[in-house]
């Protein structure tokens, strides 16, 4: 559950005084870990008397030669009576606080209650403290073990054996008497998460609501690795759902990005962030902790919280204490968590590491996109990365998993972009969400990576559009971006497919064209329009026509001004023919330099294939 924590006294050098100082059980004890606004916990000294007596009990409770079981719980009943009203001193004292320990785990239910009442005000300071933090962990999992029963039996309660003031004693049921101590933590749960003792307690006790399984031990010198209360979890009242709710609100409400990421790797807080992020799901399905931690894909965050992200990341692989909390954090939120460090170890890591994760992500493809599909974009640029490596697996895992399910196995712009639920088909003229975005750029990634298939299925469902809802594909903020690709990507497109899809953009008069060049939006894809007619000198004029002909309309927004500059459309008013041998002169550079590429390949080919000679030559030496 954390460190190894011992209970051997250590000498310390003290600046003010010379000699060493040796804290012996009868001396009162000094928490150093206490800050400077807090004293130390101290209730009293164990005089030689009752420490000799303590003592000698715990020796008989550890040698257990009692008969029988009565026996021994007569015993503890006695032990019991005279620790009375000294419960605070013994706690804190080195030797009595294990006598302690054996006597909360055969603590019968009234006894359970006098030790309440004796600690009640004071379980912070108790926790903090060296010694009196391992009976607080003993009596919260005895306190457990009762409350389970009060839950099993609906209000369980324990014969009054011979306590006095039994009926004063017990006047709270066992789930009461919990969150009365989860509520003395409250305030105190972020300085908690820092001492080395105190945060312990706190582990303990969210594990304990939260009903999840206890450790086997709290540290390696613990009495309580033997007792039955552990290795096991508990039933808990649903309040305890609550009390959950309010101790992640109090410690969220008091940290922020950056402090987060310091208590991640922080030796002392880290265990406690981890078990609070593997906890938080129960009540909060936003995740509030790690999603404050690991924020890079959330809108909402701070910028520069954000932007180091990454080299947080980074900073916990090669961190002792980071890496601890990253494997935590990995296996608190697999889906997303576990991806977002695998798209970083993909950018990192050396080329064959890379084909290694390769080879293990994509026979899971569709498993992993369910719940992140931005790691489906980090898969294509690894492939990319390294020379397509598995392009057409990749796209066929893509395609089937998109397809599987729908009526129209081949429609991937409906499959993959969801427009039927999407803003494109809203009245309210709503913003496009962030998923529309994640989906539109990987949409937008997988079409670049296979410029054949996918490309061919999305003109066709382009095509397949009607004209109101193709025009306002053009027109939208996240969905343009799928058309402006497909506008890049000419040269893999053949010229019937080119002059069909420029037809259904332009539509059968000019209406479409003028609305598109004075969108925001949709200027960007008529400005793609003059490389997309390259070749195509007909289209080509036929659009600077339809400008001409609404100049006014165009000049008249911010966005059509730019059409028409971008277009050269004022040499197109004044010196016609200029701009058409400007637009010979492109296709002329162009296939200058489409000429030099060919013939570079051509002669990497040949060197290549002599090298492959030379090297048969020499094998037959």
């Amino acid at each position: 559950m954390g460190k190894v924590r011992s209970r051997r006294t250590k000498k310390s050098a003290v600046d003010n005084v010379g000699d060493d100082e040796d804290f012996s059980g009868t001396t009162g004890v000094v928490d150093s870990n206490v800050g400077p606004d807090e004293p130390p916990a101290f209730f009293g000294l164990v005089d030689s008397n009752e420490l000799t007596y303590f003592h000698q009990a715990e020796q008989t409770l550890n040698l257990n030669t009692f008969s029988t079981p009565e026996e021994r719980a007569m015993f503890v009943s006695s032990v019991f009576q005279e620790s009375r009203g000294k419960e605070l001193k013994l706690v804190t004292n080195q030797i009595c606080s294990k006598l302690m320990e054996r006597l909360i785990l055969d603590s019968t239910l009234p006894q359970v209650h006098q030790l309440f009442n004796s600690f009640k005000g004071k379980f912070y300071q108790l926790s903090k403290q060296k010694f009196s933090s391992h009976v607080l962990e003993t009596f919260l999992v005895r306190c457990a073990s009762y409350l389970e029963k009060e839950i099993l039996s609906n209000g369980f309660q324990e014969e009054y054996e011979d306590v006095e003031d039994a009926s004063e004693a017990i006047t709270l049921s066992m789930e009461e008497m919990f969150i009365q101590i989860i509520e003395e933590f409250k305030p105190h749960f972020n300085k908690m998460m820092l001492d080395k003792y105190a945060s312990h307690v706190l582990r303990l006790l969210l594990l304990i609501i939260t009903g999840k399984e206890l450790p086997s031990s709290v540290e390696s010198n613990s009495i309580l690795r033997n007792s039955d209360d552990y290795k096991k979890n508990f039933q808990v009242p649903s309040s305890f759902k609550d009390q959950l709710k309010e101790i992640l609100t109090t410690i969220n409400s008091s940290q922020n990005c950056e402090s987060f990421r310091e208590l991640a790797i922080n030796p002392i807080a880290s265990p406690v962030i981890q078990l609070l992020i593997q906890l938080e799901g129960i009540v909060d399905k936003n995740r509030t902790i790690w999603s404050t931690i690991f924020n890079g894909d959330n809108e909402l965050a701070d910028p520069k919280d954000r932007s180091k992200e990454s080299a947080f990341i980074e900073y916990l692989l090669s961190n002792n204490i980071g890496s601890h909390f990253l494997e935590n954090a990995i296996l608190a939120k697999r889906e997303t968590t576990g991806i977002y460090v695998i798209q970083c170890l993909m950018e990192k890591l050396k080329n064959k590491q890379q084909l290694e994760i390769l080879d293990q992500l994509i026979p899971i493809i569709n498993e992993l996109i369910v719940n992140n599909i931005d790691i489906g974009v980090k898969i294509i640029d690894c492939s990319i990365r390294n020379d397509n490596y598995e392009k057409t697996q990749i796209v066929d895992k893509f395609i089937e998993f998109f397809n599987k399910g729908s009526s129209d196995e081949n429609n991937l712009l409906e499959n993959i972009l969801k427009l039927e639920t999407s803003t494109l088909c809203s009245t309210k003229d709503d913003w496009p969400t962030s998923e529309e975005r994640r989906r539109a750029i990987f949409y937008e990634k997988l079409m670049e990576f296979d410029s054949e298939k996918v490309l061919e299925i999305t003109i066709d469902n382009l095509l397949s559009l009607d004209d109101e809802i193709l025009l306002k594909f053009c027109k939208h903020g996240v969905f343009s971006h799928i058309i402006e690709k497909v506008l890049q990507l000419r040269d893999f497109i053949p010229l019937p497919k080119r002059k069909v899809l420029l037809n259904r953009l332009l539509g059968s008069n000019s209406t479409n064209l003028v609305d598109l060049a004075c969108n925001s939006t949709g200027s960007h894809i008529v400005d793609s329009l003059w490389s997309f007619t390259f070749k195509l000198n007909m289209f080509k004029e036929r659009i600077a026509k339809a400008l001409f002909e609404h100049k006014d309309t165009i000049k008249s927004t911010i966005y059509g001004r730019m059409v028409w500059k971008n277009w050269n459309m004022e040499k197109y008013c004044r010196k016609f023919n200029d701009w058409k041998w400007d637009i010979k002169e492109e296709e002329k550079i162009y296939n200058e330099e489409h000429k030099n590429i060919k013939r570079a390949s051509d002669d990497t080919l040949d060197s290549r294939e002599r090298q492959h000679k030379r090297s048969r030559v020499r094998d037959r030496k």
